[in-house]
């Protein structure tokens, strides 16, 4: 089994993280791996916002429910669309920054930002522009443990040939 294929497997949202700064270094390589993530017809219609200041993370957690991931981290990526875009590809750049992340010994959990309008405030956006997803990034704790709802359901629930319940 690739190392690949390992990464994608045991990925993990992890809630806790260590009291300490994100290297530069590898801050760089996550955004890169989010940089480089394939998007419909190579549009790139999107814009990552690294915030590290612990009032303005703060403030975006502040615009969904579940945030206190966000609360804790060292640095929180707000994913920004473009207008008139679809949340395929900033879903994509999501996983790409997350399995980059996990690869290089850190932790990510994907947030929610269910109040759109404050999303926008807070992070100065131009008009038309979006952020409903953020994520939060970080060292794991040393007692950090994935979700306990890490399980998954058997494949004859999720998987289906030809057609639905087929």
């Amino acid at each position: 089994m690739s190392e690949t294929y390992r990464h994608i497997l045991g990925l993990r949202a992890i809630r806790n993280y260590q009291e300490r700064p994100i290297r530069q270094e590898d801050l760089d390589r996550v955004l890169e791996a989010a940089r480089w993530t394939g998007s419909s017809k190579n549009l790139q219609k999107w814009a990552v916002v690294v915030i590290r200041n612990p009032d303005q993370i703060g403030r975006l957690a502040d615009c969904g429910t579940f945030t206190t991931p966000l609360r804790t981290a060292a640095v929180a990526l707000a994913l920004v669309q473009e207008p008139n875009t679809r949340e395929f590809d900033t879903g994509r750049m999501a996983q790409n920054i997350m399995l980059a992340a996990d690869a290089l010994g850190m932790s990510t959990c994907p947030i929610t930002l269910q109040r759109t309008e404050d999303t926008a405030r807070v992070l100065g956006l131009p008009p038309g522009w979006t952020c409903r997803y953020a994520i939060a990034l970080g060292y794991p704790a040393t007692d950090a443990r994935p979700s306990r709802y890490g399980g998954r359901k058997p494949p004859e629930e999720i998987l289906h040939q030809e057609s639905f319940g087929r």
